[in-house]
C-alpha cells in the first residue's frame, strides 16, 4: 500500500476536530489509538459504523485505546450528523472526536484516499481506512476497505488484542484466533527461555519434521 503504512510514524499533524484543535501525537499520548476515516457524513454505511464504534467504546477504553474519526466534511456537519448516529444506535454517545478535512490534505498524509470514489466536483473522497497506532506513534496495523463495505468491530477488537499481546509478550496469534484462546510462542524464544517466560506451561505440536516451532500457551 503506497504512502503511510505499517511501521511508519504517524505524522504529528495539527487537526481541527469536534473536540477542538490538537496535534495527533498529543492526542495519542502514551495510549494506543484507532484513527479511522469515513467517506462522508449523512451516508448510510458510515452512520452504522460510527454508531457501532461508540457502542464499543468501553471495549476500547479498557484496552487503553483512544478513538479518532475523520472525514472531509466540516465541523458543523459532523455535529449535526452525530445526532443521526446517536438516534440510529440507541444508548450510544459519540464521545470521540471527529476530524474535519475540507481541503482534503489530511486524508492524503494519512493514506486514506479512495483511488476511485469522487465527489460531484471531482475531488478525491476518503476511503474506509483504519490505522491502529501504538504508544510509540507507529502504525501497527491498517485496514483499507472500499466505501461499499462496512467494517467489523469484533475484528477490530480481535486484532487490537492480538497486537497488544504481541507487544507485551514474545507471542503471535494463529489463524482464526479469538481473545482467550492459546497463542503461539515466537520461534526466537528457546524452549529453556519459554519455560521461564511462560511458567503456566506450553504445548508443542508433534509435526512430521520433528521441529519444535509450533508451541501454544495461554497469556
Amino acid at each position: 500500500m503506497p504512502g503511510l503504512t505499517i511501521g511508519d510514524t504517524i505524522p504529528n499533524l495539527e487537526v481541527e476536530t469536534t473536540h477542538g484543535k490538537f496535534k495527533l501525537h498529543d492526542f495519542i499520548g502514551s495510549n494506543w489509538a484507532i484513527i479511522f476515516s469515513h467517506p462522508g457524513d449523512f451516508t448510510p454505511v458510515c452512520t452504522t459504523e460510527l454508531g457501532k464504534m461508540a457502542a464499543y467504546a468501553d471495549e476500547f477504553e479498557k484496552r487503553g485505546v483512544k478513538l479518532l474519526g475523520l472525514s472531509c466534511d466540516d465541523i458543523q456537519s459532523h455535529k449535526e450528523w452525530i445526532k443521526d448516529i446517536e438516534a440510529y444506535t440507541p444508548g450510544c454517545k459519540v464521545d470521540y472526536p471527529i476530524i474535519a478535512d475540507p481541503k482534503r490534505e489530511i486524508i492524503k498524509q494519512l493514506n486514506m484516499v479512495d483511488p476511485d470514489e469522487k465527489d460531484p466536483n471531482g475531488n478525491n473522497m476518503p476511503c474506509r481506512a483504519l490505522h491502529i497506532v501504538g504508544p510509540d506513534k507507529k502504525v501497527k496495523l491498517s485496514f483499507l476497505y472500499p466505501a461499499t463495505t462496512g467494517r467489523n468491530m469484533d475484528e477490530i477488537v480481535r486484532v487490537l488484542e492480538s497486537l497488544q499481546k504481541a507487544a507485551k509478550n514474545k507471542v503471535a496469534t494463529p489463524v482464526n484466533w479469538k481473545p482467550g484462546e492459546p497463542v503461539v510462542i515466537s520461534p526466537s524464544v528457546s524452549n529453556d527461555e519459554a519455560k521461564k517466560m511462560f511458567p503456566q506451561g506450553f504445548e508443542t505440536a508433534d509435526l512430521p519434521s520433528k521441529k519444535e516451532y509450533l508451541r501454544f500457551t495461554k497469556v
